[in-house]
């Protein structure tokens, strides 16, 4: 009988063109040997490949649409080139598969079938949003996007802030680009001046800025975050 293949999970960039220096090289070998791919859209995947300059002729590479509409049924259709033996790689729009991505179910899926997950080591906005921050990096959750309805927003601003300040546990949470701005307005609206929030944008890119300050600083000097991928940290005392 013939071994399953591996499902490796393979990080893209968070900005673009710096594959080269921010990859390591265990990534651009799997990339280089793998000829399936799941990713969320197929220009993306093509331009990050190509980016990173390791003779490949995408011609060659076959590429399955992996999103978050993906029926489940599919989902279980997309592994089976693992399930003949071959090596799978899901590769995420930015950052790393799994995390606050779809790549996740097919690693569920995996999981059901007995293929081995690999994941590879790649740039993750929230762990370098994290670290730069200087809040607590023991306890902390990440919340993924808040609500877009304001008033669901809204409430979970004030729960997230209550949460860091009574327990002392960072609060990381993110936007979809084109709303950052909007975002930012409940936020320094919503939370109180003294509380501190920590601005991760572009990061890894030219334009990197992580920046620490009390609501009350932000709200005299706020930031242009439209369409510029941000995370967003509340950080206890």
């Amino acid at each position: 009988m013939k071994a399953n293949g591996i499902l490796y999970l393979v990080p893209n960039v968070l900005a673009l063109e710096t594959g080269p220096a921010v990859m390591a090289p265990v990534v651009k070998d799997v990339i280089a040997a793998t000829s399936h791919f799941l990713v969320e859209d197929f220009r993306t995947a093509r331009r990050y490949i190509s980016s990173l300059k390791l003779g490949i002729n995408l011609e060659e590479v076959h590429m399955e649409k992996l999103d978050k509409n993906t029926p489940d049924a599919q989902v279980r259709k997309l592994l089976e080139p693992a399930l003949q033996g071959q090596d799978l790689g899901v590769l995420s729009d930015a950052g790393c598969p799994g995390i606050a991505d779809p790549g996740a179910r097919a690693v569920a899926w995996a999981h059901r079938l007995g293929i081995r997950v690999v994941p590879l080591p790649g740039p993750s906005s929230m762990f370098l949003a994290l670290m730069g921050s200087g809040f607590n990096g023991q306890a902390f959750t990440f919340s993924g996007y808040l609500p877009i309805e304001r008033k669901e927003r809204i409430k979970a601003i004030k729960e997230l802030e209550t949460r860091a300040l009574k327990e002392n546990t960072t609060q990381l949470f993110m936007e979809t680009p084109f709303r950052n701005n909007r975002l930012l307005e409940d936020l320094l609206e919503q939370l109180g001046p003294q509380t501190l929030l920590c601005i991760a944008s572009e990061l890894t890119g030219e334009g990197e800025m992580i920046r620490t300050r009390k609501v009350a600083d932000w709200r005299k000097e706020k930031p242009d975050l439209h369409k510029v991928p941000a995370v967003f940290l509340i950080g206890g005392s």
